[in-house]
């Protein structure tokens, strides 16, 4: 029975990695269209926000 405890042990072990390795490799392009798409609705909003604003400057030390 302990022989075949440490032949399972193994056998778990490599059902792991099968399972990790075709989670790792799963295919993640949808994600890019979103975030290209936040980033260009952010870099819209900064434009806007900076468009007709002035540099602040600090007041003079006497």
């Amino acid at each position: 029975m302990a022989a075949l405890a440490w032949l399972l042990i193994p056998l778990i072990a490599a059902l792991g990695a099968a399972i990790w390795g075709g989670w790792a490799a799963r295919n993640r392009t949808s994600g890019d269209v979103t975030e290209l798409a936040g980033y260009a609705r952010f870099r819209e909003a900064m434009e806007k926000s900076h468009s007709g604003s002035e540099t602040v400057r600090a007041p003079a030390e006497p």
